[in-house]
């Protein structure tokens, strides 16, 4: 009898882990089907505003589209990397956009919530609160951090999608035009579809000062699609990468050693009045030496 319980104990253990590996194999296809070349389609609308102010504009509505190459970095099996490149201009003759970064980390229990003012707060989860889950983290042009958030992929009825509410900076198109609000509220779901892959999101506008509680100013609407075409298309991307991969590994190394110091990163918006992306995109910005120095001169001790 005892070695009966004991077989099947060991049998139900073995279901249960083939399952846990088998969906963890599912998360890690899912993550890896937004590589490749893309035509993207980013929407912009807002959708609500509460402002009490009767002379309120709303931001315009925004559709553009562009050609984009997410070029896969890290392959692990706890981690994922994904580098965006956007090819403008002359197809014959493209100009390459280093642009947004996600790094996929499972079960991560490490994470950097913004709470404004181009300030992240450290936080260590439990590992209940993450168990399964995969920590989308997204960093802006010159890998200093954007936003993250832990979530669960899901897969059902022919669907894989991942979902996360989390604080973010404002977006680019925002923040040059926009000063009434200061944190966006980032309702995020990625969803592999047949075409290739949809961001999805709604968010909101927020307000936020210290000992007050959040004012909601409007809400927003992103559709943005990821339609998947040729992979010959963003050779150009593919070849730019390939030539500039190094320095890009350096300054991710750097940005790492920051990181893991896990305690809250405040950084400043200039240094010689220009901003850190425009420091490490010169062309004679190659040395380990000098980025590492540029980095940490832009990082508020």
């Amino acid at each position: 009898m005892k070695n009966l319980i004991l077989i099947t104990l060991v049998s139900t253990l073995c279901i249960f882990q083939n399952h846990a590996q088998n969906k963890k194999r599912k998360d890690r296809d899912a993550i890896k089907k937004m590589c490749g070349c893309f035509e993207v389609t980013f929407n912009f609308a807002e959708t609500f505003n509460y402002s009490k102010d009767s002379l309120y504009k709303p931001s315009k509505t925004k559709s553009e589209k562009a050609l984009e190459f997410a070029q896969l970095v890290v392959d692990e099996n706890n981690k994922i990397s994904i580098q965006h490149l956007l090819q403008v201009g002359n197809p014959a003759s493209p100009y390459i956009v280093k642009h947004w970064r996600q790094d996929w980390v499972y079960q991560n229990r490490d994470l950097y919530r913004y709470n404004g003012n181009n300030t992240w707060l450290y936080e260590n989860k439990p590992k209940s609160a993450v168990r399964k889950q995969w920590t989308q983290k997204v960093y802006q042009v010159d890998d200093s951090p954007r936003y993250e958030g832990s979530g669960t992929w899901v897969h059902v009825d022919g669907k894989s999608y991942w979902e996360n509410t989390t604080d973010a900076p404002l977006p680019r198109r925002e923040y040059t035009k926009r000063s009434d609000y200061n944190i966006t509220v980032r309702g995020n779901r990625h969803e592999i579809t047949e075409y290739g892959w949809l961001h999805d999101q709604d968010n909101k506008k927020i307000i936020r000062e210290t000992g007050k509680d959040d004012i909601v100013l409007a809400e927003e609407k992103g559709y943005n699609t990821y339609v998947r075409v040729p992979e010959s298309r963003c050779k150009a991307a593919q070849d730019w990468w390939n030539k500039n991969a190094n320095k890009w590994q350096t300054v991710r190394n750097k940005w790492n050693q920051i990181y893991n110091k896990k305690s809250d990163l405040s950084l400043k918006r200039k240094v010689k009045n220009k901003p850190l992306y425009k420091h490490l995109f010169s062309k004679e910005m190659t040395e380990e030496k000098n980025i590492n120095e540029t980095i940490e001169s832009f990082v508020i001790q």
